[in-house]
């Protein structure tokens, strides 16, 4: 390899480095909705996992024909707060920030720059299936907690389900919303499985 190319790749090998670093700053991000709603909490690491997970299960259930570019769009949908942090809706009346160059900023000189951007433009527009269902689980994923929340006896999450079922776009969102809501957030691990209890 040629030193100029070496050093470009050396120049690369780094940025993608410092990247990774900043990727690590959603980890400890916390979101600031949850001082409001009174109880509850998750990083902003913590959202996106869930989120990307959601969106592959809407994609599918959508017929989405590239599942995995919503993946990709729910796990870029977040990083720009690794710049200016989670501003929760409060703040917003309040805080300007320039998430776009934010994200610009972050992903300027990795080789999948270009299609990053590309990504993130498309889920801020907000006009292709692709953009809703990100939108969709990133609100059902706030969703999953607030029914938590309130199987836990916080009087407020309901007023919160209220005003984040109107934001929904896809009629599987709804579906899968209502499910969400008719499910205990233990039912999972605690219905029909007494046996667990009485093994010693």
């Amino acid at each position: 390899m040629c030193t100029e190319s070496r050093r470009s790749s050396n120049e690369t090998d780094k940025r993608i480095a410092d990247f990774l670093h900043e990727l690590g700053m959603l980890k400890k991000i916390e979101r600031t909705g949850y001082p409001f709603l009174g109880s509850g909490g998750e990083s902003v690491a913590d959202h996106s996992f869930r989120v990307a997970v959601i969106g592959h299960i809407l994609s599918c259930l959508c017929g989405y024909e590239d599942p995995l570019r919503v993946v990709l769009m729910c796990l870029l949908h977040d990083v720009a707060e690794a710049r200016t942090g989670d501003q929760n809706y409060v703040h917003k009346q309040y805080v300007s920030v320039d998430s776009d160059k934010a994200f610009r900023d972050a992903t300027e000189g990795l080789p999948c720059s270009k299609l990053y951007r590309e990504i993130w433009q498309e889920y801020c527009e907000g006009e292709t299936l692709a953009a809703q269902i990100v939108s969709d689980a990133d609100q059902l994923d706030l969703l999953v907690e607030l029914k938590k929340e309130k199987d836990l006896r916080n009087p407020y999450a309901d007023r919160w389900i209220e005003h984040l079922l109107k934001r929904l776009y896809t009629d599987e969102a709804k579906r899968l919303a209502k499910a969400i809501l008719e499910t205990d957030w233990t039912s999972w691990w605690f219905d029909g499985h007494d046996s667990w209890w009485q093994k010693r």
